[in-house]
């Protein structure tokens, strides 16, 4: 499907979707956001595809944030349509039996800080920065930041951060764990692509069932959370993919996993 607003890149095992608006420094309108949704859903769909990355076009901006010329002519209502417009996105990312990846070369802010917190890891050049700065707006974050950012820092350390609407580096991103890895800016792609390709080659329905797995039980009790994984375990032994793994680890070949 062609974009407007977005490209995509099929790389094989893994794919890259870049928001491309880079003279609006990749604002998340919510003609983008809708363009997101179609392409997440369209993706799902392709078995070949294994792991997504996240990234926006140029050097400056992952995401800036929203469409601010959009937010200023929000009502109630139709205020609340977008942030729920936009949480349904992250929602698809977040649920997706894929890993995706944030790969943040630049702003992450408002919006686009919400974005890769729906991912399941962030990696950062080291000229990106990070913050929540709605507040300065007169508004809060919609697309889950009160929430996702809470449970991944720390609750004293989102207040700090949404209530004063502070921007931080990289480095300190990763400090506070906001982020799981910096490298130098021409080596941000590179990082990712790494990563991308040793996940594509482990069994894909063991990935999607531990990244399900770590997601509810954060919300389960422990003894919940643990009967579910030991259940999983079950499941996942009846299948092709771990009378593969297995086989090919005795035989000392690449396993060839078929998501069976």
């Amino acid at each position: 499907m062609e974009y407007d607003n977005i490209a995509i890149e099929d790389k094989g095992e893994y794919a890259v979707i870049t928001i491309n608006r880079p003279g609006a420094l990749n604002a998340l309108s919510s003609t983008v956001i809708a363009e997101l949704i179609t392409a997440v859903n369209e993706i799902e769909l392709n078995d070949d595809l294994r792991v997504i990355a996240v990234t926006g076009a140029g050097d400056r901006a992952f995401v800036a944030g929203a469409d601010i010329g959009e937010i200023r002519d929000l009502g109630s209502s139709t205020g609340e349509a977008l942030a729920e417009m936009g949480g349904n996105l992250l929602a698809l990312i977040e649920s997706s039996v894929k890993p995706y990846i944030a790969a943040v070369n630049g702003f992450a802010l408002g919006g686009g800080c919400e974005l890769a917190l729906a991912c399941d890891f962030i990696y950062a050049s080291s000229a990106a920065s990070f913050g929540q700065p709605e507040v300065k707006l007169g508004i809060i974050p919609g697309f889950g930041g009160t929430q996702r950012l809470a449970r991944r820092i720390g609750v004293g350390k989102a207040k700090e951060l949404i209530l004063s609407g502070d921007t931080i580096s990289a480095e300190e991103a990763l400090r506070i764990g906001l982020c799981d890895k910096v490298v130098a800016p021409d080596q941000l792609m590179i990082a990712v692509k790494d990563v991308a390709q040793r996940i594509a080659r482990n069994g894909p329905l063991a990935v999607a069932e531990a990244k399900k797995l770590i997601h509810v039980g954060q919300s389960m009790s422990l003894d919940t959370a643990l009967l579910l994984e030991q259940r999983t375990f079950g499941a996942l032994c009846a299948t092709e993919d771990k009378a593969e793994g297995t086989s090919a680890f005795l035989d000392k070949r690449p396993a060839s996993f078929r998501g069976k």
